[in-house]
Formats: C-alpha cells, sequence, structure tokens
C-alpha cells in the first residue's frame, strides 16, 4: 500500500559525521529520499561540512533552511537529522524556532557517544594503554578511509570527536535542552516552542550474513568499546544515549549505517529502515506538519 507522505512543510534529510550526497560507494539515504518524494513529501539535502562543530553545522543548515523556504514559499521545515545531523537540526531548532515545525533524531548521539569517548582518549598519547589505543585508531582510521577514499585520518575529524563526546554534548545540551528527557532513558518533551520532537534508533541485530558488508563490520567492531550501552548500541551510538522528545522505538534490529542506507546489508531483518521515513512522514502530515 502507497503510504502518504504529503506533509504541509518540507523535509530536510540532515547528514552526520563524514556526510556528503554520497558515502563510499553509495548515495546517502539511498531509497529513502525516493520513497518520500514517491509518497508526496517535498525533500532536500542539506549540504554541511562533512566535519565540524555542532555549532557551525547548524548554521550553515540555518542558511540552507532559509533557502528552501524562499524556494517552496513555505513558513516552517521538518528536520530529520540522522547521527551528528540530529544535533545540527536541534541547534537550528533552538535558534529559529519559527521556521522549524519538528526535529527527528535518527540514530542522533543527543547524550554523546561512549565510541567518540573512548576515541577521544585514544588519539590522546597516553590515555590508553599504547596496543589498545593503535588497535581503535588504526580501526577508526580504516573506518574513514572506508567513507572518504582518504588513507590518513584528517585533522578535523579528530577535531570533530569532541562535539560527539559525552562531556561535549553535555555542553552542547546545557545551551540547547530543548527536547531532552530529565531522565536517563526516558522521553523528553514532545514540543518546545512550538516544534515537535521525535526520535528512533537502532541496535545491532544477530547477523547470519556470511559476507557481512564492510560498514557491518566496522559496526560491529566499534560496539565493542561501549561500557555504559554494551549490547544496547548500533555500533556509534547508544540506544539510550539516542533518546530525544517522542521516542518512537529505540531498539529496531539495525545498525547506525543501516538507518540511512538500508541497502548496506544484505538483508535488514525486522525492520524496513525505508518504511520507518515513510511512517514518520505520515505521522507528520496527520500532526499538521
Amino acid at each position: 500500500m502507497q503510504r502518504n507522505a504529503t506533509t504541509q512543510f518540507p523535509i530536510l534529510l540532515v547528514h552526520g559525521l563524514f556526510g556528503f550526497d554520497r558515502i563510499g560507494g553509495f548515495e546517502l539515504f539511498h531509497d529513502i529520499k525516493q520513497a518520500l518524494r514517491t509518497g508526496g513529501a517535498r525533500v532536500f539535502i542539506p549540504y554541511l561540512s562533512a566535519t565540524h562543530s555542532n555549532e557551525t553545522r547548524g548554521e550553515q543548515l540555518l542558511a540552507q533552511i532559509d533557502r528552501v523556504l524562499a524556494g517552496t514559499g513555505t513558513a516552517r521545515v521538518n528536520l530529520i537529522g540522522h547521527g551528528q545531523g540530529a544535533l545540527a537540526a536541534r541547534y537550528a531548532a533552538a535558534l529559529a524556532p519559527d521556521k522549524v515545525a519538528s526535529v527527528t533524531s535518527v540514530s542522533g548521539p543527543n547524550h554523546g557517544s561512549e565510541l567518540a569517548d573512548f576515541l577521544e582518549k585514544a588519539l590522546t598519547p597516553g590515555r590508553l594503554p599504547g596496543h589498545v589505543a593503535r588497535s581503535i585508531a588504526t580501526l577508526f582510521a580504516d573506518f574513514i578511509s572506508l567513507l572518504n577514499g582518504q588513507p590518513q585520518l584528517p585533522s578535523a575529524a579528530v577535531a570533530a570527536l569532541a562535539a560527539l563526546t559525552t562531556e561535549g554534548v553535555g555542553a552542547f545540551n546545557d545551551k540547547y535542552p530543548q527536547g531532552l528527557p530529565k531522565h536517563w532513558g526516558g522521553h523528553g518533551p514532545e514540543k518546545v516552542n512550538g516544534v515537535r520532537y521525535y526520535s528512533w534508533s537502532g541496535t545491532l541485530r544477530e547477523s547470519t550474513d556470511t559476507e557481512p558488508e564492510p560498514l557491518q563490520v566496522f559496526c560491529r567492531a566499534f560496539s565493542e568499546y561501549f561500557i555504559t550501552e554494551a549490547g544496547q548500541n548500533d555500533g556509534l551510538v547508544g540506544r539510550f544515549s539516542s533518546h530525544l522528545g517522542k521516542v518512537i522505538r529505540s531498539d529496531y534490529p539495525m545498525d547506525h549505517m543501516e538507518a540511512i542506507n538500508p541497502g548496506s546489508g544484505k538483508a535488514c531483518r525486522g525492520t524496513d529502515p525505508t518504511a520507518l521515513y515513510l511512517r514518520h512522514a505520515e505521522r507528520l502530515r496527520k500532526a499538521g506538519l
């Protein structure tokens, strides 16, 4: 059955760290943009810095929101941010709530990422045992190489990690607390300053693939560095760390990359990531957004 994704306001799909229109060999939001458009939605993908602070990326998003509003003649937009894109969306909504109808966080590190904490320690000399630091730093560098084709670890990537640590996001949350739960693992307020807040995320599913995709392999390798949310993460972001506003669900069986690229695995058993976006567009439409 064709879903009605005709929202009142345009949808902006906001990419996270290292995101452009394409990452590696695949298009960001693979099939999702087309499915939403087929369902009747007006969809745009803003172009933000691949690696930068949450506030800088948020300012870039605000400028592009203005362009979308001018081009479409609408008064507001619906922001759906993946990963760090959720933080940019939150920033834009906090500063310009009159231009943002809703913010939806998809696998967003709204309370920081344990992986970012560990990576920051690994990249700081003396913070971790040498062999552990080398192991995770090499893993991260290989991951970046897969995403953007660069064999070295970009210095901007190292700087951007600070914005995603528990401490970095904590400082961000002190300034922009809209939609945050008051208690760990809870729901946040669904509406703040006229902006609706939603979130969903996944956890690593049991893999039966005999030849898993490289991105799946990295997500599983990174998940080993989670402590507080061990077994409750998507490889890059913890389940409860992702909570914001109305939590639709935070344990869909999918890893961090499958949330924007359903074709990255041979099968995303138990859920269809594209369908999540279509159902959410219907949810926004029914809410008058």
